[in-house]
């Protein structure tokens, strides 16, 4: 597959200011590869602090004008995007593909998948609804109304590069926000076709702002925004430990933070579940994106009763797994993507098999087809002493514990310093309500292994983070709530 696209100028290198496109100062550049060819794919400026405060000052200066145009005016203006988003999709699953390495179909589906986000909150624009208040004295009227928080910083991550980014993007414009805007060093050029759309959507002028910067050049940049107090708002989805980073770095400006951060989610299997559903909600889990989602279950319980039957079910459809390039048409699993992730994935299984574990399918790279490549696998007698209990694997490996109790599987489940998401599948009715009230996490799937919507809420608790992104509540984290108290009324 070539980086040609239908549409060329949706290949941006630049940053995007202003309603511009501009180089990063200094003229700085970094190269983006394929991970699954490592060839090179495009030069794209390498940003400093310079051009985030840029950036910044074009936000800044957009901010009066956009907070006031009409909920209406701006729902008109994200439909516009939505409607360019789809009519793209070709081009932006292409680019998405080339620089992350998800096949191609994966990368259409997510194309539908963000823009669903920028749909949902064009709605929602028009549902910012006050408050009044019941009177508690004579002659006062007390209101509670929201208004936009201000100028709001959005650090994307690389495995969805571009849902992430719009689904943090939508919703402050539907808030009436401005965005400065920093996608993943990997994966920059979706997220600046974004950007190209929606300047063609008719975004105005500096309502949007986006750069791209190399690790090194992006903490300088994002630390910027971090001490800028223009900057009412962080929204960030990655690691825990950089999560936790700017929580302290923007403390001095006591900025609201939405952190969507690092999961460790269990996949409990009880006696009573359709083991056929458990294994193809399982597949839908842990296997999309080869693995490398926040809310894919790293910690597999099979009740002890079924736990071989389930392996073996589970361990056919692994094997059955089409690895390949996005060039690949039957490709389902494409490559990690870099040389640090293929590394870690082989560490937790080498790990696991030193301590104990059974290899049902894959548990090897796959060099023959390139770098970055690893087999889909599965493990069996995993145990707590093995890495891979404790740290997020971030690849398609799938180790099964086994259990026998129902309370100690949920102590165990819980037994984490994160609280993304968790499943569970059972046929009884009863254990249903009570594992879902017990398990602590922001999402919950019972009986269901595709849990992501446009219309639900998405984050977590403890150390996964805090906010909600999606539904209704995903626009609250961008407003702030002013209380009006008007006397003198007789």
């Amino acid at each position: 597959m070539s980086l040609e696209l239908a549409r060329g100028e949706l290949l941006r290198h630049e940053n995007f200011i202003d309603g511009k496109w501009i180089a990063a100062s200094g003229n700085a550049s970094y190269v983006v590869t394929n991970p699954a060819t490592q060839a090179r794919l495009a030069q794209v400026a390498n940003s400093a602090a310079a051009d985030a405060r840029a950036a910044t000052d074009a936000a800044s200066r957009a901010l009066p004008a956009w907070r006031d145009t009409l909920p209406r005016e701006r729902a008109a203006m994200l439909n516009r995007w939505h409607a360019l988003i789809l009519a793209n999709t070709e081009d932006l699953a292409r680019l998405m593909s080339l620089e992350q390495g998800k096949p191609l179909a994966e990368a259409r589906g997510e194309v539908a998948y963000g823009a669903s986000y920028v749909a949902w909150f064009a709605e929602e624009a028009t549902k910012i609804y006050g408050d009044i208040i019941p009177q508690t004295q004579h002659g006062k009227r007390m209101m509670a109304i929201k208004e936009p928080i201000g100028v709001v910083a959005a650090i994307t991550p690389w495995n969805f590069p571009l849902a992430m980014i719009a689904r943090k993007i939508a919703p402050a414009l539907a808030a009436g926000c401005t965005v400065v805007a920093k996608p993943a060093e990997d994966t920059p050029l979706t997220a600046l076709a974004l950007a190209a759309l929606a300047q063609e959507a008719g975004l105005p002028d500096g309502v949007l702002n986006m750069i791209s910067a190399a690790r090194d050049e992006g903490i300088a940049a994002v630390a910027d925004w971090l001490a800028d107090d223009r900057v009412r708002k962080i929204t960030f989805t990655g690691s825990t430990a950089v999560g936790k980073h700017l929580a302290r770095e923007s403390a001095g400006t006591l900025k609201k933070l939405s952190l969507e951060l690092g999961g460790n989610a269990p996949f409990i299997v009880f006696a009573d579940a359709d083991l056929e559903a458990a294994v193809q909600g399982l597949m839908l889990a842990k296997f999309r994106n080869g693995g490398q989602t926040c809310v894919c279950p790293n910690r597999i319980y099979v009740h002890d009763s079924v736990y071989e039957r389930f392996g073996e079910l589970l361990a056919k459809r692994v094997s059955a797994l089409h690895v390949g390039p996005a060039t690949d048409a039957k490709a389902q699993i494409g490559p990690m993507i870099n040389e640090r992730a293929i590394d870690k994935i082989a560490k937790h299984v080498d790990d696991a098999v030193a301590n104990g574990a059974r290899v049902l399918a894959g548990g090897k790279r796959l060099s023959e087809l390139g770098l970055n490549y690893y087999a889909p696998t599965v493990l069996a007698d995993a145990n707590d002493a093995m890495v891979l209990c404790c740290e997020e694997t971030f690849g398609p490996v799938a180790p099964l514990f086994r259990f026998t109790d129902e309370d100690e599987v949920i102590r165990i489940a819980n037994d984490t310093p994160f609280g993304l998401a968790a499943y569970f599948y059972t046929n009884d009715v009863r254990r249903i309500d009570r594992v879902a009230r017990k398990l602590e996490t922001g999402i919950v799937g019972i009986n269901e292994g595709a849990v992501a919507s446009e219309a639900a809420p998405f984050g977590g608790v403890k150390e996964s983070g805090y906010g909600r992104e999606g539904s209704k509540y995903g626009l609250d984290d961008y407003l702030s709530i002013k209380y009006l108290c008007q006397g003198g009324l007789g």
